[in-house]
């Protein structure tokens, strides 16, 4: 299956009102991020086990390993969860940015280090978020 069939069928596979909340945001992430590449993670370890929930991808984020090794991922996520929906963006290494640089303005969310997690879209302000994908979407590591 595509990508962006896989994409559709998760986002499809969410009950209302979160598969439409999904959908909106899939397009706000694709409108601040016109040219990136999509990726679906199924949440599946090699051996078939579920280690996470599925996560709609965004961009590249290359990990470059002490051992130097490259690797490379998604640099936006989006995913659902049993209490809403989150969105990772990675590569961030100071913990304590996403909170501080967007999290007065943002609404009522959880922040950590690289995952911002909020029950509706209605809770947050999606401006703020939009800001925050695709300002960070664009950096390198943060120190």
């Amino acid at each position: 299956m595509e990508i962006q069939e896989q994409i559709k069928a998760y986002i499809n596979s969410q009950s209302e009102p979160k598969q439409h909340e999904m959908l909106a945001l899939h397009q706000l992430i694709l409108q601040a991020l016109p040219v990136c590449k999509l990726w679906f993670f199924d949440g599946k370890n090699s051996e078939n086990k579920t280690v996470s929930n599925p996560t709609i991808g965004y961009g590249v984020h290359t990990i470059k390993y002490t051992n130097g090794k490259i690797n490379e991922w998604f640099k936006i996520g989006m995913s659902a969860n049993t209490t809403g929906i989150s969105v990772y963006i990675l590569g961030i290494e100071d913990k304590k940015y996403l909170a501080q640089t967007y999290g007065q303005r943002l609404g009522k969310a959880s922040i950590s280090g690289y995952c911002i997690k909020f029950k509706t879209i209605n809770d947050i302000n999606i401006e703020v978020l939009a800001e925050a994908i695709s300002t960070e979407a664009n950096q390198t590591a943060k120190p």
